[in-house]
């Protein structure tokens, strides 16, 4: 029996990293907005519309709303890419419908991840994520997808000594 590491390994071989130099069309999710990768692909030469979902705002405004550093790192994301397009050959839009109480309900059942779908294939755009089962169902769909594995998070290394420090 494979491990989990080993199925997503395997699932991450038929997946893009790589973008075209032409215009084109590009639906991004969440996972991209607060991995900070869009000034990065922007950098390297990413053309085109850039459609940012409602739905992703939603989320990153009920993360921000809760207190999560991640809400407002994808926000200040969002705002920074108005002033980078004016320097660089994209432009950005925002499309489709906030979540509605189903939706959050089912959120980890993918009901939003399928908003951001949608959207996507309503434009004929690439799909632009960080989320393994995002790129995959996108790819299932029929969709263009170019997947950027987000770096792992930092773990604390313990060290020997770090057992005994006083807790507080």
């Amino acid at each position: 029996m494979k491990s989990r590491q080993q199925i997503k390994q395997h699932a991450r071989r038929t997946l893009n990293k790589n973008f075209s130099q032409q215009k084109k069309t590009y639906v991004v999710d969440t996972s991209v907005i607060i991995n900070k990768f869009l000034p990065k692909l922007m950098h390297k030469g990413l053309k085109g519309k850039i459609i940012i979902p409602n739905a992703v705002m939603a989320e990153l405004e009920n993360q921000a709303n809760k207190g999560f550093e991640t809400g407002f790192i994808g926000l200040e994301e969002v705002a920074k890419l108005h002033r980078l397009k004016s320097n660089s050959n994209i432009v950005v839009f925002f499309e489709g419908i906030r979540p509605q109480e189903m939706h959050i309900k089912y959120a980890k059942s993918g009901e939003i991840d399928a908003l951001i779908r949608e959207i996507a294939i309503k434009n004929k755009a690439s799909m632009i994520t960080a989320d393994l089962v995002q790129a995959k169902t996108a790819q299932a769909y029929g969709l263009e997808v170019i997947f950027l594995r987000p770096k792992p998070e930092e773990k604390e290394k313990k060290t020997f000594f770090s057992f005994f420090k006083k807790r507080r």
